[in-house]
Formats: C-alpha cells, sequence, structure tokens
C-alpha cells in the first residue's frame, strides 16, 4: 500500500517583493541605457596601452572562473536530474521528487533561454566595440543595431546564468528548509555575481547584461516554483509516493 505524507502549505508568497524588486530593477535597467554608465564601467576594466581588457587572456578567469566553474555548475545539473530520476524509485528520494524535479526544470530553462535570445537582440561584446579596439559600432539595448557582418551574441549574459540559475536553490528548500534556502539564495547570488565580475574583466558583457541575467533567472526559477511546488492555504495537501494529492 502506497505510504501518504501530509504536506503543510507553502510559506505565503510577498509579491510585492518577488515580483516588486525584479520589476524594480528592470525599471532601472531601461532608464540605465539613457546614460553612459556601462561604457563607463567597461572602461575601468580596458587597459588603453595594451588595447585590450585587463583580462581578457586570464588564465584564472577563462580556464578556472568560466570553463572548469561552468563544468561544476553541469554536473550539479546533472546529478539534480539523477536524483529525478531515481526519486521514482528509491523510497528515500520519493518524498523530495517534486522538489528535484523544481530543480532540474528551474535550471533547465534558465540556461537554456539565453542563446536564443542573444540571437534576437544581437549585443554586441565590449571587446567587439570600437572603443575598446574592436570593429563594430556601440548600440543601446532598445535601439536599431548598425549594418554588421557579425552580430553580437552578448545579451543577455549567459556565464552570469550559470551562477544565477541556482536562484532554484532557494525555491526548492523554502517550504522544508528556510534555512538552507537562504543559504542557497546567498550562494546563487554570490557566485552570479563573481561570475558576472570575471566576465566584465575579460570585456564579453556590460553589466546591465548580467544584472538582466539575474532578473530573468529570478522569474524563472520562481515561475517554476509556482507551478511545481506552490501550495497555498486553504486546501488539504498529501503526497502519495511523492506525488501530491489535493483535497
Amino acid at each position: 500500500m502506497s505510504e501518504i505524507i501530509e504536506r503543510a502549505a507553502s510559506r505565503p508568497i510577498n509579491l510585492w517583493i518577488y515580483l516588486g524588486i525584479p520589476a524594480l530593477t528592470a525599471i532601472v535597467l531601461v532608464l540605465l541605457e539613457l546614460t553612459s554608465l556601462d561604457m563607463d564601467i567597461a572602461r575601468l576594466a580596458y587597459d588603453p596601452g595594451a588595447g585590450q581588457f585587463v583580462g581578457r587572456h586570464s588564465y584564472f578567469l577563462e580556464n578556472v572562473l568560466h570553463d572548469r566553474a561552468k563544468q561544476v555548475v553541469i554536473a550539479l545539473g546533472v546529478l539534480s536530474f539523477a536524483g529525478f530520476f531515481a526519486a521514482f524509485f528509491i523510497e528515500r528520494l520519493k518524498p523530495w521528487k517534486r522538489e528535484l524535479g523544481c530543480l532540474v526544470l528551474s535550471m533547465a530553462l534558465s540556461t537554456s533561454f539565453v542563446t536564443p535570445v542573444k540571437v534576437v537582440t544581437s549585443v554586441q561584446c565590449p571587446w567587439s566595440l570600437t572603443a575598446f579596439g574592436g570593429q563594430e559600432t556601440y548600440s543601446e539595448l532598445l535601439s536599431p543595431r548598425p549594418e554588421t557582418d557579425k552580430p553580437g551574441r552578448c545579451w543577455p549574459g549567459g556565464h552570469a546564468a550559470t551562477g544565477f540559475t541556482l536562484f532554484a536553490l532557494f525555491f526548492v528548500f523554502r517550504d522544508r528548509r528556510p534555512r538552507l534556502a537562504k543559504t542557497g539564495l546567498i550562494f546563487a547570488f554570490g557566485l552570479g555575481t563573481v561570475f558576472s565580475v570575471g566576465r566584465m574583466l575579460q570585456g564579453a558583457h556590460f553589466f546591465s547584461h548580467n544584472i538582466w541575467t539575474a532578473v530573468f533567472c529570478w522569474l524563472i526559477c520562481l515561475g517554476a516554483y509556482y507551478a511545481v511546488l506552490y501550495r497555498p492555504a486553504g486546501k488539504q495537501h498529501k503526497t502519495v509516493a511523492g506525488d501530491p494529492v489535493s483535497e
């Protein structure tokens, strides 16, 4: 006979925080397009004498912080999928099946959206611009792109998404392990920030590119949580062999 496990309702979601902060951030980012902040920040990492960004050929930034770190996060994604698959058969994992599924879904969506959006937006990387030794012309996010044989592929930030995708950890543990959820949130934000700064030092992205990525990843992880795990108060929730039943 299948084991029935009572599941408590989710903690309330304050939409003013969970959606308000990303919305306000997006508005600020759009307004920043009217300023030169992105270019000014990029210039801080550019060495005119050498004609390149200070981290352009850094072994640590490229091989360790970019390549190896990305592989670690990919490995975490693979392990999450393996755990989700195993939760269909292993008793100890069955109560966590939906959480593992949410983690897999969140990480898949918040990393796979980047490439298609890059193709559509065609934003140039700083290292490709004439202001930084390249051959392409700078254009704001919402302005038309100058004609070129080499469209940009730099908005939003792909490597930043590798870190910010771990916002999923916050939502996965939000209802069951609140302290661990906060740790996951801090870890994801910190890792995404480190990845972002590393790529900025290499000239791969502007400041705003990475902040936009954080906004997108947060909203995707929030949406996955709401669709898969969120259980509003006022209903009785049960899990039969890891699958919820509402009454």
